[in-house]
């Protein structure tokens, strides 16, 4: 399995100098990309959601109202401790430390969202993040990705990581939805 081209530890020093340094619970970006995300969700429910870079999960408390069950993960502990402070009392909400791709959950799911993560694998790590994804989506699932437009400091660009992504679950999943706001685009993939 492909280790992460971005170490893990670096996260963890980011949630030591400010415990939301993307500003999750206070920006309007952050606000309607997840209401974007939310809308792009081609089903009204799901049973299994697999949440990879959940963060402080903001977005979750929103998640929940579409699904019985997610796993939110992260690498992040200090991230995590706040998003089960946050998430404490909605019911079927877990949440894991895990680097991806070499560690994976068990089971399948039918809705897997990579909220601006996945240039964080580096390439053969998205590679293996995407098959092992096609591998886990139940029978009518759909993985949502949304990436970061502008520079990063991973291994590619979003645009280069979601055309990876694709091409990489190409023919098993479909792209349903594809939208390119200013600041990030929203790809939806259904099995």
């Amino acid at each position: 399995m492909s280790q992460p081209f971005v170490d893990p530890a670096h996260f963890d020093r980011l949630y030591a100098g400010d415990p939301d340094p993307w500003q999750f619970a206070t920006s309007a970006y952050e606000r309607e990309k997840y209401a974007a995300t939310l809308a792009a969700l081609p089903r009204p429910r799901y049973a299994r959601c697999f949440e990879v870079g959940c963060s402080i999960d903001v977005f979750t408390q929103q998640l929940a109202a579409r699904c019985d069950e997610i796993l939110g993960v992260d690498v992040a502990d200090a991230a995590l401790r706040q998003a089960e402070e946050r998430c404490a009392g909605l019911p079927g909400v877990t949440f894991a430390n895990m680097v991806l791709p070499g560690a994976w959950p068990d089971g399948g799911f039918d809705l897997v969202i990579f909220s601006e993560v996945l240039y964080y694998l580096g390439i053969p790590g998205l590679q293996d993040a995407a098959r092992r994804t096609v591998d886990c989506l139940q029978p009518g699932g759909a993985v949502i990705l949304v990436n970061w437009r502008g520079p990063t400091d991973g291994a590619c660009t979003g645009e280069e990581a979601a055309d990876l992504f694709t091409a990489a679950c190409a023919p098993l999943l479909r792209t349903t939805k594809l939208v390119r706001a200013e600041k990030y685009r929203l790809d939806v993939q259904e099995a």
